[in-house]
């Protein structure tokens, strides 16, 4: 079995109930993770009261009170209740236990990414490709994998090459060998050679450093060579300024699955909403400012696992969503990238927080394969 890791801590303290009530609303949200139907004091009954010893009387006075709480609702057409943002934030933070990963799990991500038998040729971004399409058969919702930061990662390599119009391709490996792809636009032309020459240069001298780090270096170079290097080092800094650029404060290519499954989810009915979630998850930038924003205040914790529950989601499309997020590492570990599953508040919490953080250490494990050729 796989324990996970999960940060346990809200913003606001929520009030307790009682032993009963805490049992209550435990059996009230598991049901409704199944059913995804308002759960009536009399299927408690049934399902739980033997086990808890609780009568029915008791059991609808204890629902009374977890309505009092905040941490049920009962809807307008239903006798029943349904777990409330405030509800699931308490059953996670306080009810879920020792997070535990099944053995079933385990073996079809384990044969899924191929952990027991690497392919050394499938490079990085094909693994992360991969891996959010597990993310979401895995969880039948949306699987999410953002690369690192193209500017902070540590070059392996880096080529340029020569396009129409002034346009270069920037092509980087960085350590482990995840490629990055960039067309840049410079003002004056420069040929092959010249593209060749600073290619060289730039491996020779600053492999091990990001391209901030060898921006850095270049200029205070400037600063030392005699004149007969300044076109040189100019073209370099050019090539490396504009490598970077918009680059620096963001993160690399995002790789989504599953966006389709949350059509068929009856959690999604008002289709306003539906549009404006599905509009949010197209727009890629948007959807990884959210992602990083979850991952902040915790990002040096490593295996944190951060939940975000429907109204604690600040971007308004993801409101009625719960959005389950790790990050991982990969070289000397400075550099991170993140991994979810964004679904309906009404989501399997204790499986897809097993699930999120057990993938984020075996993707960790793979792109950092020492043996690889990468």
């Amino acid at each position: 079995m796989f324990a996970g890791n999960l940060n346990r801590t809200s913003e606001k303290k929520l009030s307790f109930p009682d032993v009963r009530g805490q049992i209550i609303l435990s059996a009230i949200i598991n049901e409704h993770l199944v059913t995804g139907e308002p759960i009536g004091s009399k299927i408690i009954a049934e399902k739980f009261a033997n086990a808890a010893g609780l009568s029915s009387a008791t059991i609808r006075n204890v629902m009374s009170e977890l309505e009092d709480l905040g941490l049920v609702e009962q809807p307008h057409t239903s006798a029943g209740r349904i777990p409330t943002d405030k509800g699931y934030r308490f059953f996670v933070d306080n009810l879920i236990g020792v997070l535990t990963l099944s053995n079933e799990d385990l073996s079809l991500i384990n044969n899924a990414l191929g952990l027991n038998e690497l392919d050394t040729s499938e490079t990085p971004d094909k693994i992360m490709e991969r891996t959010s399409r597990l993310l979401s058969a895995l969880s039948q919702n949306v699987g999410i994998v953002v690369s690192p930061n193209f500017a902070k990662d540590r070059l392996q390599h880096i080529e340029f090459v020569n396009l129409s119009e002034n346009r270069i391709l920037v092509i980087l490996v960085s350590a482990p060998n995840i490629i990055h792809n960039k067309i840049i636009r410079l003002k004056e032309s420069l040929t092959s050679d010249e593209l060749d020459r600073t290619a060289r240069y730039l491996n020779a001298e600053f492999s091990g450093k990001n391209l901030a780090e060898i921006r850095t270096e270049i200029l205070r170079l400037m600063h030392e060579e005699t004149a007969l290097f300044d076109k040189f080092l100019q073209t370099a800094i050019i090539l490396c300024s504009q490598s970077i650029e918009d680059e620096e404060d963001s993160f690399g290519e995002i790789y989504v699955d599953g966006a389709s499954n949350i059509l068929s989810k009856r959690d999604f009915a008002d289709l306003e909403r539906l549009r404006e979630l599905l509009r949010t998850i197209e727009e890629k930038s948007r959807l990884v400012q959210i992602l990083t924003e979850c991952l902040v205040h915790n990002a040096s914790v490593k295996g944190n696992v951060q939940v975000v529950i429907g109204s604690e989601n600040v971007n308004p499309s993801l409101q009625n969503c719960t959005l389950i997020t790790a990050p991982y590492r990969v070289g000397n570990g400075e550099t991170m990238g993140t991994l979810s599953v964004l679904g309906p508040t009404r989501i399997e919490y204790a499986r897809m927080i097993s699930i999120v953080s057990y993938v984020a250490q075996v993707l960790e494990k793979m792109i950092s394969q020492e043996n690889s050729k990468f």
